[in-house]
């Protein structure tokens, strides 16, 4: 019987990784302009697959725009596979958000040049989340092609894939990933020879024609291709090659007696998962978190729902998405690349979130401008309904009720004897607390001191703008940094407080007004060590400076020795952590102070100051040296909130080392409970290792994870693992939760070492990958409401509490001069989650998402319209309420009142 091998000639191509962008475009651009003359004097050069994204696409027509038409051509012909992704991103490090629009954004580009392979074609990603059959089945797509994460049970190259919700795509499995066939010989009968032991190998396990992608990463197109296939055709009968696409091989694919596995692939047994990823720059992952935050929950939303339709900032929240979306690259995001990519990288998350705040801040003014009442007005940019605290100056030092005074300025304040460097820091903060000003001015006296004077009086309404000061003062230092300076700053007496803000509802907005909260007061122990608020207790050990959590009412659980640091070494790499052999571990420090900095009775804040004294590096299988820091640590409980925030900052000096916060759990855990894109996953102790790659204990979360009875939630800290196991005893079970903070490595990647036999990448130094300087890192700890996984809305306090911490409460100063009044709702979600709310002319895109396994009732009050898949196809009427299976997503286009109205 003759067997037919489907050849794909591609490339892979990371538009940067071990080299830097512009270096790889240069290698993209010799292959393109090689590779297309081909197709026109070559008939052996039927197809070329582009690595599935069209970022590689425009890339080259950057510099080479003439090449447009030609592209388009071949493309349409059927001899180029483009798309559909724009970028090949990771899956777990960027949220599902941004998964889709880097599917819309590779859709709508392919669309220029006659349509995209309709494929999911996932050759490289470093495992992939549960929900992906599900938004590949949203575009329209039934193929998916993978190849790390598949676990060993999967025992064909074709399985069926089902996500939370129940869609399924067929996957096609690449058991030696995508360059099977990328060293394709001048020889006719070597290739036969090949492809002979390449079934020798995999056996039964090859589900119908075999598929020889030959290609791998940044190889060029290899010329003999069409004459080999033509001559290995003549020479034998055992198998017939045919050079053709993806697309077409998966269009003859088996689809029936083929094995089924629902949920995430992160199974290291076949190919390593490089999992490590998870934590190798921190800086990444809070920059990435930030930027998609600032996007997806204040920009979009605020922009769709409290500006006019002609005032959508359509160009400027595409340019912050490319910037997102190309960051999104599996090599980028993962941070496991040279240290200069990595550069670049924090450079477009941190332009997508200047753009992202400016945008938001636009939209907040825009409505303060409308509002019938002058004062403070607060805004809920998130859909349920909320309470909570925010900070605002008032001129005096009296307090107002429902208030809580943080400092007070006595007015005219003068600093002398610092610099021009040091007049751009102070001026800085200075509008950072009066962003407005009546006056100001910097001048260069005779004697060549730089004068900045401000001026500014909150009680008189006639600001104008600060920004130019901001400018003015700069130049000015540019021209001497060190020479002298003296600042005045002009305001009448005030004071900064803490307000307590009444429930807001869902992406609504009031004028506040002093009141006195209706719930216990958050107080301090006379001890000076404890905090309290009626709803959790918390304490600091003296000793070592951990947390007591104690549950007031309910269950009155309690637990002991949270927010534990520990610090361990790592002589691996950006993409595995790799204890050394003889380590040194430190979970003690040698000294804890606490001071209470707030106390109460809206927020309480206490410090604690912990000495440490731990290695200083890595060298020869061993921890050397000695270094001693101070770790700050602030805990702060606020009014009515079980959330217990706790930010962690430290002069980040060490190298080779990973330093982890400790969780005790109330109770031991054999599972865990984490966020990923659209859902919530169920893990267990250990994913399953293979030759390649040992068993993984760590695992990613986007904002929060559940085990035990304590729930833990967090901006950009996304690896955890459950540690604490009784080895003799219980086995089974963990009693603990450790956060990965930090991991500090040198290597991009590193040689054989115990976690991975093989290099995953070039050896080569990325002295970044250490990560000094100084770091803040955000958490916060709950008890749980320890429900069944399967109850209905189990996760949803964990998506409250998420918001709590990410997503605060914004206020900005109304002057009373527009008609709307000072309290109202802008849109009112109820029943799922809301993943993204932007303008589709006068209509509004909401995607919701169900994160349960129950169904729910999803309503949009005053809105009828469409339901529409993924790709903006109406797949039924939206009459204002929906049922929403459990983890099922739905994007609604409906039209809301103006907000003008």
């Amino acid at each position: 019987m003759t067997r037919t091998v489907h050849v794909v000639p591609h490339t892979h191509w990371d538009r940067e990784w071990y080299a830097p962008f512009q270096t790889f475009r240069l290698q993209l651009v010799e292959l393109l302009d090689e590779l297309l003359p081909r197709f026109e004097r070559d008939p052996g050069a039927s197809h070329f697959m582009l690595d599935g994204q069209m970022a590689v696409v425009d890339d080259y027509l950057a510099v080479r725009p003439d090449a447009a038409p030609v592209l388009r051509r071949l493309a349409e012909a059927g001899h180029l596979g483009l798309g559909p992704w724009y970028v090949l991103m990771d899956e777990f490090l960027v949220s599902g958000e941004t998964i889709v629009r880097d599917l819309e954004m590779g859709l709508e580009r392919a669309a220029e040049f006659g349509g995209a392979m309709e494929v999911g074609y996932l050759p490289d990603m470093f495992g992939h989340v549960a929900q992906m059959p599900q938004i590949l089945r949203g575009f329209g797509f039934e193929h998916a092609v993978v190849w790390r994460g598949v676990p060993s049970c999967i025992d064909r190259t074709g399985f069926w894939w089902e996500a939370p919700d129940g869609s399924t795509v067929r996957a096609e499995y690449l058991p030696e990933g995508y360059g099977n066939g990328a060293t394709l010989p001048d020889d006719a009968a070597e290739l036969v020879a090949m492809v002979h032991r390449y079934e020798e190998r995999h056996g039964a396990t090859l589900a119908g024609d075999f598929l020889w992608m030959n290609g791998t990463d940044h190889l060029m197109p290899q010329p003999w291709l069409g004459r080999v296939v033509t001559e290995a055709n003549a020479l034998q009968d055992e198998y017939r090659f045919v050079v053709t696409g993806l697309a077409a091989h998966l269009a003859v694919a088996p689809t029936t007696g083929l094995p089924r596995w629902r949920g995430e692939l992160r199974s290291g047994a076949r190919a390593n998962l490089l999992m490590g990823v998870t934590s190798n720059r921190v800086d990444v992952r809070r920059a990435a978190a930030a930027a998609e935050r600032g996007l997806e929950r204040l920009a979009e939303p605020l922009s769709a729902l409290l500006l006019p339709a002609e005032r959508w900032p359509a160009a400027f929240l595409a340019e912050a998405w490319r910037a997102v979306v190309l960051d999104a690259a599996h090599d980028s995001s993962c941070a496991c690349s040279a240290d200069e990519v990595v550069d670049a990288v924090l450079v477009r998350y941190a332009e997508a979130r200047h753009l992202a705040e400016g945008l938001a801040g636009r939209a907040l003014t825009a409505l303060a401008a409308d509002l019938d009442t002058a004062g403070p007005l607060m805004v809920n940019p998130t859909h349920r309904p909320r309470a909570g605290l925010v900070e605002l100056r008032f001129p005096g030092h009296e307090p107002c009720a429902g208030s809580q005074v943080l400092a007070r300025s006595d007015g005219t304040a003068i600093t002398e004897g610092i610099t021009r460097a040091d007049a751009v820091t102070l001026v800085q903060s200075a509008l950072d607390n009066f962003p407005h000003l009546l006056s100001a001015s910097a001048e260069v006296g005779d004697d060549g001191v730089l004068e900045v004077w401000l001026r500014h009086d909150p009680a008189d309404r006639r600001v104008r703008y600060s920004g130019p000061i901001r400018t003015d003062v700069a130049a000015r230092a540019a021209e001497a940094p060190d020479g002298p300076a003296r600042v005045t700053i002009q305001a009448p007496p005030s004071h900064r407080a803490v307000v307590h803000v009444p429930t807001l509802p869902g992406y609504g907005w009031r004028v506040w007004e002093p009141a006195d909260p209706d719930l216990a007061p958050v107080t301090v122990g006379g001890d000076g060590r404890s905090l309290a608020n009626g709803v959790v207790e918390v304490s600091v050990d003296p000793v070592d400076g951990t947390l007591g959590l104690r549950e007031v009412g309910g269950a009155g659980r309690a637990v002991e020795g949270v927010a534990r640091l520990v610090d361990s070494g790592d002589t691996g790499d950006t993409y595995n952590h790799d204890a050394p052999p003889h380590d040194t571990v430190i979970d003690r420090p040698v000294a804890v102070g606490i001071r209470v900095l707030e106390e109460g009775p809206l927020r309480g804040r206490l410090e604690v100051t912990a000495t440490y004294t731990w290695p200083e590096r890595a060298e020869g299988g061993r921890r050397v040296g000695e270094l001693t820091d101070q770790v700050c640590t602030v805990v702060e409980l606020q009014i009515g909130s079980g959330l217990v925030r706790i930010t962690t900052t430290l002069d980040h000096r060490q190298r080779d080392h990973r330093l982890r916060t400790v969780v005790p759990l109330p109770r031991r855990a054999a599972a865990s409970f984490a966020e990923c894109a659209f859902a919530v996953v169920e893990r267990g102790l250990v994913a399953e290792g293979g030759p390649t790659e040992k068993p993984l204990a760590t695992y990613p979360s986007r904002r929060f994870v559940a085990a035990g009875g304590l729930v833990v939630v967090h901006e950009g800290l996304h690896e955890y693992e459950l540690v604490d196991l009784d080895r003799e005893s219980d086995p089974t079970s963990a009693g603990a939760l450790a956060v990965t903070l930090v991991r500090a490595t040198s290597l991009l990647s590193n040689g054989p070492m115990p976690s991975r036999p093989l290099p995953a990448g070039p050896v080569m130094a990325t002295p970044a990958a250490q990560v000094p300087g100084r770091h803040e890192f955000r958490y916060g700890v709950a008890f749980d409401d320890d429900a069944p996984p399967d109850a209905p809305q189990r996760w949803a306090r964990a998506h409250v509490l998420a918001d709590e911490l990410s997503v605060p409460l914004l206020t900005i100063r109304s002057e009373g001069h527009g008609g709307r009044p000072a309290e109202g709702q802008a849109l009112s979600v109820t029943g799922a989650e809301v993943s993204s709310i932007r303008r589709r002319g006068d209509a509004l895109a909401v995607r919701v998402f169900n994160p349960s396994s129950a169904p729910s009732t999803v309503e949009i009050d005053g809105c009828t319209g469409r339901v529409l898949d993924l790709r903006g196809r109406t797949v039924g009427p939206f009459d204002g309420s929906l049922v929403l299976e459990p983890w099922r997503i739905a994007t609604l286009l409906v039209r809301p009142q103006s907000p003008t109205d």
